[in-house]
């Protein structure tokens, strides 16, 4: 099943909602975090089978950083028995596994899982996966112009900055998915997600199903997405070209176009 007419290529998640989940049934707030890493898998596949690009999920924001330690912890290693538990099907379902953000701080042992899986994953040309950790949008921005800086530029184009972002080959989200019902986008690829469509479901992360995420996915690829043209085009790329175009032609004869 593919999607249609491949209007969505890349889709980012903000998987949110576990603590809440968990104490709405009386538990702590890490069993939330342990039944909601289970989710993951499953949206993984789901991605991979609907035919989409890249899907990049929001697992530690650099704000995560003000939960309690325990919690801290937890989130750690639940990274670390993920990268353990899925590494053969990553490799053998061709996805291209990152992680995006500030990985210093995580354990020896789980830094060396992360740089080993994109390693050997490097080459996949299937689904990009990108799981968004000690991330935070403003500073990936920041990085992208120090990154510049450093090699030299002076003045700084839209595609300068791009190409300088952690993860430049997954290009623009499509579409930004957020569950557990709050309303915002937390910090989260800032620059990516500029003409994304946004959907908020108020199922909470553990009870996120791969059926629902399908659905959301054809509703949204129903949309008409403009980028600020009068019809629907394909991507913000081809509103660029148009606009060039215009601007060239007005430039150039602007008697013409009165």
């Amino acid at each position: 099943m593919k999607v249609l007419d491949n209007k969505i290529k890349h889709v980012a998640i903000i998987m949110d909602g576990n603590g809440r989940w968990a104490q709405g049934r009386t538990r702590p707030r890490i069993w939330g975090h342990v039944r909601g890493s289970s989710v993951v898998s499953d949206i993984v596949e789901e991605a991979d089978d609907l035919g989409l690009k890249a899907l990049t999920l929001y697992a530690f924001s650099t704000e995560n950083w003000s939960r309690p330690p325990k919690e801290v912890m937890t989130l750690f290693n639940l990274l670390k028995k993920f990268l353990f538990k899925e590494k053969e099907r990553i490799i053998r379902n061709n996805i291209q596994f990152k992680v995006i953000g500030d990985i210093s701080s995580l354990p020896d042992k789980t830094k060396e899982l992360i740089l080993d899986l994109e390693n050997i994953s490097k080459d996949n040309t299937g689904l990009k996966l990108n799981f968004a950790f000690g991330y935070g949008g403003r500073s990936e921005i920041v990085s992208a112009v120090n990154r510049l800086l450093l090699e030299g530029k002076v003045q700084v184009t839209e595609a300068d900055l791009s190409r300088a972002l952690f993860s430049p080959e997954t290009g623009d989200v499509d579409l930004l998915i957020r569950t557990g019902g709050d309303q915002r986008v937390s910090n989260f690829l800032l620059w990516q997600i500029a003409y994304a469509e946004l959907f908020f479901t108020s199922t909470k992360w553990p009870d996120f199903t791969p059926e629902e995420f399908r659905g959301i996915i054809y509703q949204v690829a129903g949309r008409e997405r403009r980028f600020g043209q009068i019809e629907s085009v394909d991507s913000l790329s081809e509103s660029h070209r148009m606009a060039k175009v215009n601007k060239e032609l007005i430039e150039k004869n602007p008697s013409q176009v009165q």
